[in-house]
């Protein structure tokens, strides 16, 4: 009886050590947007895991709360309706000339394999960028200042 309850209680752990050790562990990042002064409605912003395919893989944030207007983030709108999950909470919209501070939680296996972090920014009645901003997810970039491409004037990111 004594040898079978050992046997249970080794394979339990075992059983608990490969159900751990499988589990994705996630890094965080400050983050920083710093938007262009621009006339109009505040911008809407979808934060993207971009996999090495080039494949919408997670949505890490999403800027505007109003789901009317996610359909005008054109790309990344057909990746959300079929995965309506975000990873960090979605927040209001930001309007020219702000800045928003947030947090990016990521599996930190995704560093330095070809992954990128997508910045697409769409403001009604406005232009809508599909790469605001794409920045290579490597272990330099995530603590760097990287320009965008419409709204965004700048992101800056630190390990956090």
């Amino acid at each position: 009886m004594r040898n079978t309850v050992k046997i249970l209680v080794m394979l339990l752990f075992t059983l608990a050590l490969v159900s751990w050790s499988s589990v994705a562990i996630k890094d965080s990042y400050k983050c920083m947007v710093q938007l262009v002064n621009y006339e109009g409605e505040a911008a809407y912003i979808a934060v993207s895991l971009i996999n090495p395919e080039g494949e919408y893989e997670e949505t890490l944030h999403v800027m505007g709360k109003d789901e009317r207007w996610y359909p005008d983030l054109t790309s990344w709108w057909p990746f959300f309706e079929n995965n309506k999950e975000i990873d960090g909470t979605s927040g209001a919209s930001i309007a020219g000339g702000e800045r928003r501070i947030f947090v990016l939680n990521i599996d930190n296996d995704k560093l330095d394999t070809g992954y990128k972090i997508r910045f697409e920014t769409s403001v009604e009645e406005q232009k809508y960028y599909e790469q605001d901003a794409e920045i290579l997810l490597t272990s330099e970039n995530v603590k760097g200042k990287f320009e965008g491409k419409g709204y965004i004037r700048y992101i800056r990111m630190i390990p956090g």
